[in-house]
């Protein structure tokens, strides 16, 4: 641990600002506290102000306000609720802009389980509580847990996720300064969560070419060659690339497109719903097919799972026939 937090800023005691998004998120932490404090001293000031003019045995005149009390109440009410409503869309637009994913980033898989982070590149490459990302190069983080909620938690980049069983939630961050910082498990989840700390390298684009030589891609390939063994191995293709389309709707180009399900609703199939579909396929069932898939719940292995899912999102639709 003392390697991880080795690397945070000591010059005043304050956590550097290691994202695009920290300096927003201090910036009404920071005006957040100022009227917090602000608001103490006016009404300390006040209060002693009472206290010591209206003591018992003063001379102070206790006679009536010239001033209409709702007046006062009116101006109270009204201050508060200007300076409360601009903290509101203040903080509002910052997280907006937090869990609005920019299209098209480059994505790393994290996987949390008792109690370790199981990081996954989309090359295929593979790191355990160590992630290696290139300075000023947007990316978005998908996260998933194995077993208990977890929470991915990076205190220099004002990020923090969480992470629940059955669910696939993503993230993204922008990293604007070198070094290294560490992650943790913000959630309570087990006997070794204290132990459950990562680290987060970032690196020039010059560095980062070095890292990247330096680690040789694995030979399973990368997830969406391994998602097509996955698919394989299932024997996925004899119900969905059924010429006759009946028997399973194709895959081609079902990621991020709108599905009708079996009761009606309207989804966009993103990686929650891949996951659902393969995992819990009742739950998940378009319409217009019927329920011949199994659900693979505890028959597929969660890794399996996440390849498959990132084979399917890297099948594009077919090609539009030209009309005559």
């Amino acid at each position: 641990m003392r390697r991880f937090l080795a690397s945070w800023d000591a010059v005043s005691g304050w956590l550097p600002a290691a994202s695009s998004m920290a300096p927003r998120v201090d910036r009404v932490l920071r005006g957040l506290l100022a009227a917090g404090i602000a608001v103490a001293v006016v009404l300390t000031v006040l209060t002693l102000i009472i206290l010591v003019r209206y003591r018992r045995g003063s001379a102070a005149s206790r006679s009536p306000s010239g001033i209409a009390t709702w007046k006062i109440e009116a101006s109270w009410i009204i201050g508060t609720a200007i300076v409360f409503l601009f903290f509101f869309f203040e903080g509002a637009g910052v997280y907006a802009d937090m869990e609005r994913i920019p299209p098209g980033l480059p994505e790393i898989t994290v996987v949390g389980r008792q109690w370790m982070w199981d990081v996954r590149y989309a090359d295929g490459r593979r790191e355990f509580n160590m992630l290696h990302v290139r300075l000023n190069t947007p990316v978005r983080v998908v996260l998933s847990s194995e077993d208990v909620i977890h929470s991915f938690f990076v205190p220099a980049f004002r990020l923090k996720q969480d992470v629940v069983p059955g669910k696939i939630v993503s993230t993204w961050f922008n990293p604007t300064r070198t070094g290294t910082y560490p992650f943790f498990c913000a959630q309570y989840c087990g006997t070794a969560h204290a132990q459950m700390i990562g680290a987060v390298v970032v690196l020039s684009p010059g560095d980062y070419a070095a890292w990247v030589r330096g680690n040789p891609l694995p030979r399973g390939g990368t997830a969406q060659e391994r998602g097509l063994g996955v698919y394989r191995r299932f024997g996925c293709a004899e119900c969905h690339e059924d010429p006759q389309g009946r028997r399973a709707p194709p895959l081609a180009g079902l990621y991020g497109s709108r599905v009708t399900l079996a009761g009606g609703e309207r989804v966009r199939a993103d990686e929650q719903y891949l996951r659902d579909a393969v995992l819990l396929s009742a739950r998940s069932r378009v319409a217009g097919y019927a329920l011949t898939m199994p659900s693979y719940d505890g028959i597929m292995a969660p890794s399996d799972a996440l390849d498959l899912v990132a084979y399917l999102k890297s099948l594009a639709p077919p090609p539009q026939e030209a009309q005559p």
